[in-house]
């Protein structure tokens, strides 16, 4: 039975983590490693985390519930850690706040596996990458909208120059890969970007496939570090797009995206 790892990175994040908890606890496949990566919090945190590990233990399927707190350098430090700890076949980063869309989302993940490979028990045959749609939610969890970038039904390390096309809590990596491939220490917010480039060059040099879930993975709480530092974020966007599809390829995106914002600007 395939086995996911969730990873979700905390740090005073007991507001918001009790929502991303019940979506994992909501979840019908059986199969699950749920690690909390804390950044040792002073606030309720890790007194949320035991009450959901001691409900866990009653259960009559509990998934493996593993903290770990202490000081780290940054949220990506944190991942790297994850990274580092994970045992399912497949993981997945969900932030505090995420959500799973819903409570067969992981069961009709792996169905979709199965079916791509016929039940191959050998996890070399299995996809580098699933992944799917991700929707906008408010604190409350009240459906926004559809996130702007659309998941593009022939996903490619390339289609990147385009921007975050899969939301990273819609992006599922099978974990030999994920952990071959640390996150970027010099990027400070948008090291997920890089990395999901470098898992997908690596899987296409293997001759990996990706699957297309064409799911609603993901519930993606509005706002986030990205957006509220978002002009930092976009030069570090930036420099990683330069190193990846190099100078002219990336001016040449740039540009287009400042023409369609004109655009959009006039039509409004």
């Amino acid at each position: 039975m395939l086995r996911f790892s969730i990873i979700t990175v905390t740090y005073n994040a007991a507001e918001s983590l009790a929502a991303t908890i019940a979506s994992v606890e909501a979840q019908r496949h059986p199969a699950i490693e749920h690690l909390i990566i804390d950044g040792n919090s002073s606030d309720d945190t890790l007194a949320l985390v035991h009450h959901y590990q001691e409900r866990n233990s009653h259960r009559s399927q509990p998934c493996d519930i593993v903290c770990r707190s202490e000081d780290d350098r940054g949220i990506y430090d944190a991942m790297n850690k994850g990274l580092d700890l994970a045992t399912g076949d497949y993981l997945v980063f969900l932030n505090a706040g995420d959500t799973l869309a819903a409570p067969t989302t992981l069961s009709d993940i792996a169905e979709q596996v199965a079916q791509a490979t016929a039940g191959s028990s050998q996890p070399s045959s299995w996809p580098a990458v699933l992944y799917g749609d991700t929707d906008i939610v408010d604190a409350d969890g009240t459906y926004l909208r559809p996130r702007h970038h659309r998941p593009p039904e022939i996903l490619a390390w390339r289609t990147y120059r385009r921007g975050m096309l899969v939301c990273h809590q819609a992006f599922y990596v099978r974990t030999d890969l994920a952990r071959a491939q640390h996150y970027d220490l010099r990027f400070r917010l948008s090291a997920d970007y890089d990395w999901c480039i470098r898992v997908m060059q690596q899987a296409e040099a293997e001759g990996l496939d990706y699957l297309n879930t064409h799911l609603v993975l993901c519930h993606y709480l509005d706002g986030g570090v990205s957006v509220q530092r978002h002009r930092a974020s976009l030069i570090e966007r930036y420099r990683i797009m330069r190193r990846h599809f190099g100078l002219l390829p990336t001016l040449w995106s740039h540009c287009r995206k400042v023409v369609a914002s004109g655009v959009a600007r006039l039509k409004a």
